[in-house]
């Protein structure tokens, strides 16, 4: 999302957002000045307004899906994607991959914040799932902070599947930027196939979710 239309949510929709969804954001004193990896639990479409949220009025990306959906809703998904600057990732297409794993770095080393969900897809439960790789990637690509962020409540209001509710319970509690200064250096003198790269991407996974259930639980 640039910054013009960044400022225009942050002017008109934000406080609709927050009349409409928003009980209480705690935290917000360890937002960093500079750009970061926002990566939260992920259990409702609504997450992406909760992050978006605390990320206006600067500049940020999300990565979405575009191999689900078609017709109206389709068109509709697109519509959004285009307004907000959202990265197409279509899951079943390796050079997709590709392209997203460039675009999302490029953001990041020109300064825009990405908005990451490590479990990869929507909680069915509400409860957090296994975290992936993605986020650490990243970081290890960039050296950009990891931004923690734990929300509750999105997935009682709209649950896959489910039809929207309106009402101010969602809650999101953001943590201390993750630096991870000893894998990084670590990981820049290591080859990115090798057996300890992967354990290093896998420390750094598991801190982060760690870090995100302490963070949901606790709001």
């Amino acid at each position: 999302m640039n910054r013009a239309v960044s400022w225009f949510c942050n002017i008109f929709i934000k406080p609709i957002v927050y009349f409409l969804f928003i009980q209480k954001v705690k935290g917000k004193e360890n937002i960093p000045k500079k750009n970061f990896i926002l990566a939260s639990n992920h259990q409702s479409h609504l997450d992406w307004i909760a992050d978006g949220y605390i990320c206006v009025p600067r500049r940020f990306r999300f990565i979405g899906q575009v191999d689900r959906y078609s017709g109206l809703l389709g068109i509709a998904r697109d519509i959004l994607y285009f307004i907000t600057g959202t990265i197409r990732l279509n899951r079943k297409s390796e050079v997709s991959k590709k392209k997203v794993i460039e675009e999302a770095i490029n953001s990041l080393k020109n300064g825009d914040i990405l908005i990451l969900y490590p479990e990869g897809t929507r909680s069915r439960t509400g409860e957090m799932g296994k975290g992936k790789w993605g986020v650490a990637r990243f970081f290890l690509e960039t050296g950009v902070p990891i931004l923690p962020v734990g929300i509750k409540g999105t997935f009682e209001l709209l649950p896959p599947g489910g039809k929207l509710k309106i009402k101010r319970i969602v809650k999101i509690n953001i943590g201390k930027p993750l630096f991870f200064k000893k894998e990084f250096e670590e990981a820049k003198k290591i080859d990115k196939d090798s057996k300890r790269y992967k354990e290093i991407l896998q420390t750094i996974t598991n801190r982060l979710m760690e870090e995100i259930g302490i963070l949901k639980s606790t709001v």
